[in-house]
């Protein structure tokens, strides 16, 4: 009996269509199930409730832009053969299969030199000894080792399908209307110059609103300041954690997470396949289930940061666009260590400083270019008469400064 193509329904672009039997064994398998469980926007749901969505959602979408994509430039001449667009659906189905529980957080808090893109190479490897090498292409596509490097920069580039699912998906729980872009039209505006993704000019007034909807999602949402607040309250409880493991305190966590807490791992750890094994078996439940047991916790350095964060006792955080002041952050954690009684080097968890970064368009990684019907190949920088356009194209830099609501002075 033929296998019938599986049907889904989603909330952004209607029922899409598994497009052949082993995309479905990779949703199927437990390694991406478990994406079911990892938010896509990690905290954000603690500034804006309705961003409940996961990065399974995310990945299923990314995958029917991917179809739509492949059979835009089909239809332009393009030869795409069965297995190079197998192989990008399975690229762009994989690509966050590697991301932790609340993402980031975990990056700079349990694990050293390793993000989520290495982890999902590593996860696509395994997966392809256990399919019998049938994700071969899928993974040169993703790696960028494959000739046709169009198909790539379709999985991660300034216009890949990964961005424009995540500006709409995201802007859809969130509520924030600005995020709100042109998907289909920029789809079908795709063009291949001498194997490279392009534009048609006329897609023009699609990709201006698309850097600008990526700019004020970046400000509103993914860098929000109160978000931004949240991970480090994140970060910082589970660096303090992993300080009590690694000096032998007890400390409850699910076995899974007991390792990266009590091990130091870093890129090489994960040639292991037990630790790569256990990293996958992590989801969001097993940090939150952890950090509601050590609001109990006898650290009080701990205990305090735990209860703040389940509490949503946020931290006060403010930007301003030079570095903060050293006195100031000096006299913050000596009020904090006063105040819980612990040393200063334990304040420091309480009073964060760092910066923050918004570059909605970075021409020398990956320039977006418009062809125009000469044939002539113009920067959209250049292109643009939107002088904002060219602004976008600058990063800009943020400093922030993290402190307590309750301690007895704030700053300045």
């Amino acid at each position: 009996m033929r296998d019938r193509t599986k049907i889904l329904n989603d909330p952004i672009y209607g029922f899409i269509a598994v497009p052949h039997p082993l995309a479905q064994a990779l949703i199927d398998h437990p390694w991406f199930q478990r994406l079911r469980y990892i938010k896509q926007l990690g905290l954000g749901h603690l500034v804006y409730p309705g961003a409940l969505h996961t990065r399974f959602h995310h990945a299923l979408g990314a995958m029917h832009l991917m179809g739509e994509a492949i059979a835009t430039l089909r239809g332009k001449g393009h030869p795409i053969s069965d297995e190079e667009a197998l192989g990008a659906a399975v690229a762009i189905l994989l690509h966050d299969v590697g991301h932790g529980p609340f993402s980031h957080a975990l990056e700079h808090s349990l694990v050293e030199g390793i993000g989520h893109e290495d982890v999902s190479a590593l996860v696509m490897d395994a997966l392809n000894n256990e399919l019998g090498g049938a994700l071969g292409t899928g993974i040169a596509i993703f790696r960028d080792q494959y000739p046709k490097r169009f198909l790539h920069q379709l999985v991660s580039g300034q216009l890949d399908v990964d961005r424009i699912d995540y500006l709409n998906r995201d802007s859809f729980y969130t509520g924030v209307s600005e995020g709100v872009i042109g998907g289909e039209r920029i789809i079908k505006m795709l063009e291949v110059v001498d194997d490279k993704l392009v534009v048609e000019e006329k897609g023009i007034y699609s990709i201006e609103k698309f850097l600008v909807a990526r700019r004020l999602m970046y400000w509103q949402v993914y860098l929000h300041k109160t978000v931004v607040a949240c991970e480090l309250m994140l970060v910082e409880t589970l660096r303090r954690a992993k300080q009590l493991a690694l000096g032998g305190a007890p400390l409850f966590a699910s076995p899974a997470l007991l390792r990266f807490l009590g091990h130091q791992l870093d890129r090489a750890a994960f040639n292991d396949p037990a630790v790569l094994a256990d990293f996958l078996k992590l989801d969001d439940h097993d940090i939150m289930g952890a950090v509601k047991v050590w609001c109990d916790h006898e650290d009080r350095t701990l205990s305090r940061l735990a209860t703040d964060l389940v509490h949503r006792h946020n931290v006060h955080i403010v930007l301003q666009n030079i570095p903060w002041n050293d006195t100031r952050i000096a006299e913050l954690r000596a009020q904090v260590a006063a105040q819980l009684e612990i040393p200063l080097t334990e304040a420091e968890r309480f009073v964060v400083t760092g910066s923050i970064v918004n570059n909605a368009y970075d021409p020398s990684k990956d320039r977006i270019e418009l062809l125009y019907k000469d044939g002539s190949l113009h920067d959209i920088a250049d292109a643009s008469d939107n002088l904002g356009i060219a602004a976008l194209s600058k990063p800009v830099e943020k400093w922030y400064l993290a402190w307590p609501r309750w301690i007895e002075e704030r700053a300045q």
